[in-house]
């Protein structure tokens, strides 16, 4: 399984608890609460 780095960007969604990252290749994923990361295909 491949290893991530992970950078959050700051959205307004935060609040209602949908967070943004993009990992170290520059791809984009979402988290909605308590759920696991998938990756936002291109």
């Amino acid at each position: 399984m491949p290893h991530y780095y992970f950078s959050e960007i700051w959205t307004p969604f935060k609040f209602v608890g949908i967070r943004l990252f993009r990992d170290d290749n520059m791809d984009l994923w979402i988290k909605f609460w308590n759920m696991r990361r998938r990756r936002i295909r291109k």
